[in-house]
C-alpha cells in the first residue's frame, strides 16, 4: 500500500531528525523496493552530500568488523555521528543477513549517535547489497557525518565498493596462507589505504614488505600513493593513525578535484542503472509480461527464435520499439 505524500513528508522529517525507528523503517522499505521508498529518497536528496563514505573490504577473517567498530568509537569520541552498513552473505533460508545485527558491534547498541544496519547481498556480486547506495544516502540525510561500509569479503568481486565509497580501506592480515594470493590485482588497484591488521602476529613485517613492493608498481592517482597502516584492532592500536591517514587522503582528493569527479562518475552509473531498471519495468510490466518473457526464453533455448527477434517482440509489445 502506497504511503500518502503528507505521511511521507513527515517520515522524511523524522529521518532528518535522526529518529532511529524512522530510519529503520526507511531502510526496510528501500531493501524491499517499496513504492514509498523512492518518494522518501526524493524528499531527502536535497539534504544529502555531507557524509564521508569509507569502504572497508578484504578477505574473511581479517578483522574488518572489529576495525569498523573501533573506527566508529573513535569518531564518537569526537562527537561525530556515525552510520555503519555491514553487508553480509544472504541466509539461504530467510533471505536475510546471516550475521544479523553484528554481534561484535553491540557495544554501540545504546548510543543514539551510532546507527548500525546489517544488509544481505541477496545474491548480488561485488560485495555490496543492491540497496547499499540508497541506504548510505539515507544515513547521510539522517545527519551521519561518517558512513562506514563493510563488505562481505569475496575477493576481487569487491571492486564494486570503489564506485560508492570516498575512501577504500583494504584490510589484510599475516598468516592467511600464501600472502601473494591476498594481493590480487583488483584489490591493489582499488585500495586507497591498506590496513595491516593483527600486526602483532608473526609474519607482519614480511607481509608489509611484500605489500610495499607491490604498491610501488601501482600507478599513483592524482599524486596519491596508497599508504600502509599497521593496526591491532582488538587492542585499539593504530586506530588514531588510521583515521589520520584517512583525513590526509580526504584532503588530498578534495583539493585535486578527484572526489567531485568520482561523485559525477558514480551518479552517471547510477542514472544508467535506474534507466535500465525503469525501461525493463516498462517493457515487462504489462499483464503477462513475465510469462511472455519465460515463453520467449524457452523458444530461444530451443533455437526456435533468435534472441534479437525475441527482444524486438518485447519492445514492440511495450511500445518502446523505434
Amino acid at each position: 500500500m502506497t504511503v500518502p505524500l503528507v505521511a511521507t513528508e513527515k517520515w522524511a522529517e523524522q529521518v532528518r531528525a535522526g529518529d532511529v525507528r524512522a530510519v529503520s523503517r526507511a531502510i526496510t522499505a528501500i531493501e524491499n523496493h517499496a513504492p514509498e521508498a523512492e518518494e522518501l529518497l526524493r524528499l531527502l536528496f536535497p539534504h544529502t552530500g555531507h557524509a564521508y563514505l569509507t569502504g572497508v573490504t578484504g578477505a574473511p577473517g581479517t578483522g574488518k568488523s572489529t576495525l569498523v567498530d573501533r573506527l566508529a568509537a573513535f569518531h564518537r569520541k569526537n562527537q561525530e555521528q556515525v552510520g555503519v552498513i555491514a553487508v553480509d552473505p544472504t541466509s539461504p533460508y530467510s533471505g536475510g543477513a546471516i550475521l544479523g545485527d553484528r554481534i561484535r558491534m553491540q557495544g554501540h547498541a545504546g548510543d543514539a549517535g551510532t546507527f548500525i544496519r546489517s544488509m544481505a547481498t541477496r545474491g548480488f556480486l561485488g560485495g555490496l547489497a543492491r540497496a547499499t547506495a540508497e541506504v548510505a544516502l539515507l544515513l547521510d540525510a539522517a545527519g551521519k557525518k561518517h558512513v562506514l561500509i563493510e563488505t562481505v569479503g569475496v575477493g576481487q568481486d569487491e571492486i564494486e565498493i570503489v564506485r560508492l565509497a570516498d575512501c577504500v580501506l583494504v584490510v589484510m592480515v599475516p598468516g592467511l596462507g600464501d600472502d601473494i594470493q591476498n594481493m590480487k590485482a583488483g584489490l591493489m588497484e582499488i585500495g586507497d589505504i591498506f590496513v595491516l591488521n593483527k600486526a602483532d602476529r608473526e609474519g607482519a613485517d614480511r607481509l608489509e614488505q611484500q605489500l610495499l613492493a607491490m604498491l610501488s608498481l601501482v600507478m599513483p592517482r592524482d599524486g596519491w600513493h596508497p599508504t600502509v597502516v599497521r593496526t591491532v584492532a582488538t587492542e585499539n592500536k593504530g586506530i588514531e593513525e588510521l583515521t589520520a591517514a584517512i583525513g590526509k587522503f580526504r584532503k588530498h582528493f578534495e583539493a585535486s578535484g578527484e572526489r567531485q569527479r568520482k561523485h559525477v562518475e558514480h551518479w552517471k552509473n547510477r542514472l544508467v542503472e535506474l534507466l535500465e531498471s525503469r525501461l525493463l519495468e516498462r517493457a515487462l510490466g504489462g499483464a503477462g509480461g513475465e510469462a511472455r518473457l519465460a515463453e520467449l526464453a524457452g523458444e530461444v533455448a530451443d533455437r526456435k527464435k533468435d534472441p534479437f527477434t525475441a527482444v524486438n517482440e518485447i519492445l514492440k509489445r511495450s511500445g518502446l520499439e523505434r
